[in-house]
């Protein structure tokens, strides 16, 4: 048993370079505290306030590059993300996971803060010049809230209508679990939303997040209020 805190560390390799891409923590549990069931992803804040240059150093000396000459090693020439789930423990990085993904919500807070045109980043992965790429990063941080339907992460209904989202605009909506009716957006899932905004610091970010969340509403609504609590 590991007692630490969690954080995500993404990288992006072309097979032979790679890329450091903004930390993020991500908050699983459906209740605030960090309590009831796990879901796929209640919020995230970037980057991670304990993930210092110091620490990020052993990331990279322990993990990142090991794993890089690693998939080298074993001549298995992966181009892509590599999703690095770690714990901190007395300021020491552990893996828990390894996913060939980015996570979710993770993204919708990491993504934003980058600047580059991606897809400009992407076509030098397969071109194999990840090498030529250098990381403008917006400073400050970003806070992902994700709405859920009620009732998830175990039973819920479909089809509630979800008002206000043209009223949003100080932070950024990412869709996932709706479709279009009849001109309406429908909840057509559990995660229904994602709201990212982005401030000086990720308390100033999540309240600016949590400002804007309140203009969205559909039966059922369900979201955490204590994202970055931890922290």
């Amino acid at each position: 048993f590991l007692d630490g805190i969690e954080l995500s560390v993404f990288v992006l390799t072309d097979g032979q370079n790679y890329l450091t891409l903004p930390t993020a923590k991500d908050y699983k549990r459906i209740g605030e505290g960090d309590t009831g069931l796990n879901t796929g992803g209640m919020g995230a804040v970037s980057p991670v306030p304990f993930a210092d240059s110091a620490f990020m150093q052993k990331v990279e000396e322990r993990v990142i590059k090991p794993t890089i000459n690693g998939l080298k090693a074993e001549e298995i020439a992966y181009k892509g993300f590599i999703f690095i789930g770690l714990i901190k423990i007395d300021d020491d990085p552990y893996v828990i996971e390894y996913n060939v993904r980015m996570g979710d919500p993770e993204t919708e807070a990491v993504l934003p803060r980058i600047k580059n045109d991606l897809v400009e980043v992407f076509t030098k992965v397969g071109e194999q010049k990840l090498n030529e790429v250098m990381l403008d990063l917006d400073e400050r941080a970003a806070a992902t809230v994700m709405l859920v339907s009620g009732g998830y992460p175990e039973g819920y209904e479909k089809g509630k209508v979800i008002h206000g989202m043209e009223k949003v605009q100080d932070a950024l909506v990412f869709q996932a679990g709706t479709r279009l009716e009849n001109g309406e957006v429908l909840t057509n899932g559990g995660r229904v939303m994602a709201i990212t905004a982005l401030d000086i610091d990720f308390k100033q970010a999540l309240k600016k997040a949590y400002t804007e969340v309140e203009k969205i509403s559909f039966e059922g609504m369900n979201y955490r209020k204590d994202i970055g609590f931890d922290l």
